[in-house]
């Protein structure tokens, strides 16, 4: 008998897919400057394409930048970026256009972390056997939370949402690890740290049961929207027994159903421009072929 697998490895249990964070910014401008030029993602040339909002494609994920006041998730996005030197050129070449709003970064050889013009961070790092054969796109959102909650976020997460949820311990901090797909994660990480109001930031996930947690939402009231037929959202985190809110944030759940579900994405070349240019190097590759991985 050759290699025995362990097939544990690839269950997604309910989460097959954690697709965009969205989050409002008062200027396209300065977004696009920030995101486009600096951090060199692309914008969505089929969707939205007006001045009034903004979808970010980041390999097969999203940011969506509708108009409107900043909106700041309280922790840090991870994104998987193949070439940090590139990615810390991009951004110094528009430190200029970007004075006086938050941007910042910082990086070391495995990371660079960034300050959007408006607060929220991310946190760019180096594919790795870790994340698959992913070169591009996000990899989990870890927000926030109060001290002592986060068992109890991830009962709620495996016993109404039916995911996969881990408890996990760093530096003394612990932390409840929420799979969303596969190789990606949305994590409640607890802190000291006063937690901000919530200001109407979410983020989207496909399920591939999408109405056994519609149901057990329903029952305890905490369904905030009936979307339409493929999408309900909700946005009260609470203790499974008690009904107690843990954490706000709003969840867009989609099922796999849904008319944009594994939509084909286009992801350009940040590498490119009219001086260099070179037939069949448009596309950026986000999907490594074959098994080498750093």
């Amino acid at each position: 008998m050759g290699k025995i697998f362990d097939r544990t490895e690839e269950d997604l249990a309910n989460f097959v897919g954690l697709e965009h964070t969205n989050i409002r910014v008062p200027d396209q401008r300065i977004a696009t400057i920030f995101y486009i030029v600096g951090m060199g993602f692309t914008r969505d040339p089929y969707m939205v394409p007006g001045v009034n909002n903004m979808w970010i494609n980041i390999g097969r994920t999203q940011i969506h930048l509708p108009t409107g006041k900043p909106q700041i998730i309280p922790g840090h996005t991870g994104i998987l970026i193949p070439d940090l030197q590139s990615l810390r050129k991009r951004l110094d070449s528009v430190k200029s256009d970007l004075q006086g709003t938050s941007f910042n970064y910082t990086a070391s050889r495995n990371k660079v972390d960034v300050t959007c013009p408006w607060g929220n961070k991310y946190r760019c790092i180096l594919p790795s056997r870790q994340f698959g054969r992913e070169l591009l796109g996000i990899r989990y959102v870890e927000f926030d939370c109060l001290l002592g909650v986060s068992k109890r976020i991830g009962r709620f997460y495996r016993e109404i949402m039916g995911a996969n949820a881990t408890i996990k311990k760093r530096r003394g901090a612990t932390a409840a690890h929420v799979e969303a797909g596969h190789n990606q994660w949305i994590i409640f990480r607890e802190t000291e740290t006063k937690i901000p109001q919530f200001d109407g930031h979410h983020l989207q996930v496909y399920l591939s049961n999408f109405s056994k947690p519609y149901l057990e939402l329903s029952k305890r009231g905490l369904i905030s929207e009936e979307s339409n037929q493929y999408q309900y959202r909700f946005r009260n985190i609470v203790d499974v027994d008690s009904g107690k809110k843990l954490h706000k944030l709003e969840h867009e759940i989609r099922s796999m159903t849904h008319p944009l579900f594994r939509r084909p994405m286009i992801n350009r070349n940040p590498e490119q421009n009219n001086n260099n240019y070179a037939l069949g190097h448009s596309d950026r590759v986000f999907v490594l072929k074959g098994e080498k991985l750093r």
